[in-house]
C-alpha cells in the first residue's frame, strides 16, 4: 500500500507554473494585436473599395451627363446649321451691296487718314472693311495707339462690315505676323504686337455663331487652314529666334491670341503653350488666355512655378481666374511680393553711385506698392489687407522724390561772383538772345593770320573745355557767330548760380572756342 504524500511537502504537481502563465499571457497579447492589425487592414480595404466604388459611380454619372450634353449639343448644332448659314449668307449679301455702293460713292474718303471724332473714325474703319482694304486698315490702326480704348470698342463694329472678316484680319496683320516683313525698323517702333492682339481680339465677337455662340466659329475651312499654316510657321521660327526664352512677349501674346481667335488649339502642343504663358505671365490677358488654351488642369503647377520665380503678383491674378484662392491665399502672396521688392531695393542701394542707386531703389519700391494697391482694390481685399499703410509709404517716397528734384533757393540780391574776382554779369544777361557777358578780364586783342590757325603764344589753350564739347563739328571754328560773342580768355568751371547755363546746355559750361577771335 502506497504512502500518502504529505500536504505540506512541495512536489512537481503542486509547484506553481508562473513561467507558463507569462507565456500564455504573451501569446494572448500577440493574438490580440494581430487580430487588431488584421481588423484594421480589412477595414481599410473595405473603405478603399467603397471610395473606389463611389468614384467609379461618379465617373459613370459624369460620363452619362457629358454624353447627354454632347448629344444635345450636336443635335442643336445640326438643327442650327441651316439657320446660321442663312444668316451668314444674308450678311455677306448685305456687305457685298454696301461695298459696291461705297466703291461708287467716294465722298467719304480720307486719303491722309485724318479724323476729328469717334464717329468719323468708325466710318473710316467701316469704309476700309467694306472695301476689304486690309493694308490701308492696318496702316491706319497702327497710327492710333493713343486712341486704344476707342479702337477697342469700334474695330469689332467695323469688322462686322467685312464680307470675310477672318480673311481680312489675316491679311491685315500679315505684315508682322507670323514673320515681320518690314525692312528697316527702329527699336521704338518695332513693337506692333499691340495692334495684332487688338485686331485678333476684336474678331472674336464678329465670327461667333449668332445662334449657339462661342461653341462654333463662322470661319471658312480655307481660312482656318491658312490660320493653322501661320501658327506652324511661327512655331518653326522659334529655333531661328533662339528658343522660347528669346521670344519677345508681344510676339508670344499675338501667337496665343491667334490660336484662341481661330479655334486651332492643339492638345499635343499644351506643354509649349504652358511655357509661353508662364514666360509672359505678367501680361493682363494671360490668365484668360491660359484657360482658353486648355491649361486649366495645369494651373496649380503653373501658379507654384510663378511663386518660386518671385512673381507672386502674377500668381494672384491666375488664382482668381481659375478659382484657386483657397489653395493659394492672395494676402500672403502680396506680402511676400512686397518683401522681395524691398530686398531688391536694398540691394540696389549697394551701388557705389549713391544718387542713381537711391533713385532706382525708390522707383522699384514705388512700382511694387502701386501694383499691390491696385490688386487689393481690384479683388476687394481691403478687409484682409488694409492699404492705408501702403498708401502712406507711397506718398512718403513720392514726397522725397519731389524734394530731391526741387532746386536749391538762391537769394535774388546776392549773385555769385566769379572765382577770380572779376566783374559780375548783369542780372538780365541770361534772358537776352545770344547774349553773353564774361566774368573774366578782357584779353588782349589778337588778329588771326591768314596762314596760321593757332593762337599766339600769349594766349592760353583750352584743354578742359575742348574735352567737354568734343562733339562740335571740326569744320566750324565757332559755336556761334563772331559778331554775337564777346572775347574770352579761359573756360568756365561752372555757370553762376543765379542765371541759367549759357547756350542751352544742361552742364553749366560756357562754350569753348578752339580758334582765334576776330574782335
Amino acid at each position: 500500500m502506497g504512502s500518502i504524500p504529505d500536504p505540506g511537502e512541495l512536489t512537481e504537481l503542486t509547484r506553481p507554473s508562473f513561467d507558463e502563465f507569462q507565456r500564455q499571457t504573451s501569446l494572448m497579447t500577440s493574438c490580440t494585436l494581430l487580430w487588431k492589425e488584421l481588423s484594421d487592414h480589412f477595414t481599410s480595404l473595405e473603405q478603399n473599395l467603397q471610395k473606389k466604388s463611389e468614384a467609379l459611380k461618379h465617373k459613370f454619372q459624369t460620363l452619362d451627363h457629358d454624353t447627354k450634353a454632347t448629344l444635345s449639343s450636336l443635335k442643336k448644332r445640326e438643327v442650327t446649321i441651316d439657320g446660321s448659314v442663312e444668316i451668314a449668307l444674308e450678311r455677306v449679301e448685305e456687305h457685298r451691296e454696301d461695298a459696291l455702293k461705297s466703291l461708287e460713292n467716294q465722298n467719304f474718303d480720307h486719303p491722309d487718314g485724318e479724323v476729328d471724332d469717334g464717329d468719323a473714325l468708325l466710318q473710316l474703319l467701316k469704309s476700309y472693311c467694306l472695301k476689304m482694304h486690309s493694308r490701308e486698315f492696318w496702316k491706319f490702326v497702327i497710327t492710333k495707339k493713343k486712341e486704344l480704348d476707342v479702337l477697342r470698342s469700334q474695330i469689332p463694329l467695323a469688322l462686322a462690315e467685312c464680307v470675310d472678316p477672318a480673311r481680312f484680319v489675316l491679311e491685315a496683320i500679315s505684315e508682322v505676323f507670323p514673320v515681320d516683313k518690314r525692312g528697316e525698323r527702329t527699336e521704338k517702333g518695332n513693337d506692333l504686337g499691340w495692334a495684332c492682339v487688338l485686331i485678333l481680339e476684336s474678331l472674336i465677337p464678329v465670327v461667333v455663331d449668332p445662334l449657339i455662340g462661342n461653341s462654333r466659329l463662322l470661319v471658312t475651312p480655307s481660312v482656318k487652314e491658312k490660320a493653322k499654316e501661320i501658327a506652324e510657321t511661327w512655331k518653326r521660327s522659334l529655333e531661328e529666334r533662339g528658343g522660347i526664352e528669346n521670344v519677345k512677349t508681344p510676339d508670344v501674346h499675338t501667337f496665343l491670341q491667334h490660336l484662341v481667335t481661330f479655334g486651332i488649339v492643339k492638345k499635343e502642343d499644351v506643354d509649349l503653350y504652358r511655357k509661353l504663358v508662364v514666360g509672359s505671365a505678367w501680361r493682363k490677358q494671360m490668365p484668360k488666355l491660359a484657360v482658353s488654351l486648355g491649361l486649366g488642369d495645369k494651373m496649380p503647377d503653373m501658379i507654384e512655378e510663378l511663386i518660386s520665380r518671385g512673381q507672386q503678383l502674377d500668381a494672384v491674378h491666375f488664382t482668381y481666374e481659375v478659382g484657386l484662392v483657397d489653395k493659394f491665399p492672395p494676402v500672403p502672396l502680396l506680402k511676400a511680393f512686397l518683401k522681395d521688392a524691398k530686398k531688391a531695393a536694398a540691394s540696389i542701394l549697394e551701388d557705389p553711385d549713391t544718387g542713381r542707386a537711391a533713385h532706382f531703389a525708390a522707383r522699384k519700391e514705388q512700382s511694387a506698392l502701386r501694383a499691390v494697391i491696385k490688386c487689393i482694390e481690384e479683388y476687394k481685399l481691403e478687409a484682409e489687407f488694409p492699404p492705408e499703410n501702403l498708401k502712406k509709404r507711397l506718398e512718403q517716397l513720392e514726397k522725397t522724390k519731389t524734394e530731391k528734384k526741387r532746386p536749391a533757393a538762391v537769394p535774388a540780391n546776392k549773385r555769385t561772383r566769379a572765382s577770380n574776382g572779376g566783374p559780375m554779369p548783369p542780372a538780365k544777361a541770361g534772358r537776352l538772345t545770344n547774349a553773353y557777358v564774361s566774368s573774366f578780364p578782357a584779353p588782349p586783342t589778337f588778329v588771326r593770320s591768314p596762314s596760321h590757325t593757332q593762337y599766339p603764344t600769349g594766349v592760353p589753350a583750352y584743354p578742359s573745355a575742348a574735352a567737354v564739347y568734343g562733339s562740335r563739328s571740326p569744320q566750324s571754328p565757332y559755336a556761334y557767330s563772331p559778331e554775337a560773342t564777346a572775347p574770352i580768355a579761359g573756360s568756365y568751371r561752372g555757370a553762376p548760380l543765379n542765371y541759367p547755363p549759357y547756350g542751352g546746355y544742361g552742364n553749366g559750361f560756357a562754350p569753348a572756342y578752339q580758334q582765334a577771335y576776330y574782335l
